[in-house]
């Protein structure tokens, strides 16, 4: 269940301040177990928490005869697409099927989108140029690390329907939430309550 509505940036400010494992308790309490991005991890050390609407992408298996290094002059190929016209303050969330034997993008376009506003990326997949988008001031999350193009392995077919990312259901603007331990989705009408009530509980713990 999703609605037109927008996220207000209290609760965008509220769940900046919430860790994935308080999320996932929340979301427990009103049954939802599976919420939280399994396989992958935080690629980057600097940056803080990363929240914003999702804006997903998904892949499909390459075939050679149509995935060439030709179609990236094409404007409208989902990939350099989404790139282009992702929203500022959203996450991207890619679908790649789980498959890290390719990338499934690389640093020069997740520095586009940094430049761009988007606020971080999410892959089920691997990137390539991990040791350069290590040093990115801004959150990214994949399986690791894969020199090999994307093309050898997926074909970019869709912008912002349902997808798997990490076999969790993403829809396009649900709310992404990663810190340094991982990623949980949060359904965008649950975000209000769910910041709220999550931010009593990270309240609530005892001082060290």
């Amino acid at each position: 269940m999703q609605t037109d509505e927008t996220v207000s940036p209290e609760t965008i400010e509220r769940l900046k301040r919430c860790s994935t494992a308080t999320l996932t308790t929340q979301l427990f309490k009103r049954g939802l177990s599976n919420l939280y991005i399994q396989g992958i991890a935080r690629q980057t050390a600097k940056g803080g928490a990363m929240v914003g609407p999702a804006t997903t992408l998904r892949y499909i298996p390459a075939r050679e005869d149509i995935d060439h290094l030709g179609v990236f002059e094409d404007r409208s190929h989902p990939q350099r697409k989404v790139v282009e016209d992702i929203p500022g303050g959203h996450v991207l969330v890619m679908d790649a099927r789980c498959d890290a034997s390719a990338a499934s993008a690389g640093h020069i376009l997740l520095t586009r989108m940094q430049m761009r506003g988007a606020v971080g990326i999410v892959t089920d997949g691997a990137l390539r140029d991990l040791p350069e988008i290590a040093e990115m001031d801004w959150p990214v999350y994949a399986q690791g690390g894969s020199a090999p193009t994307n093309l050898i392995r997926h074909h970019a077919v869709d912008i912002d329907v349902p997808i798997a990312c990490g076999d969790v259901p993403v829809y396009p603007g649900d709310i992404i939430v990663g810190d340094h331990e991982g990623v949980v989705v949060l359904p965008r009408y649950l975000a209000d309550e769910v910041a709220t009530d999550a931010e009593a509980q990270e309240n609530s713990k005892p001082s060290s």
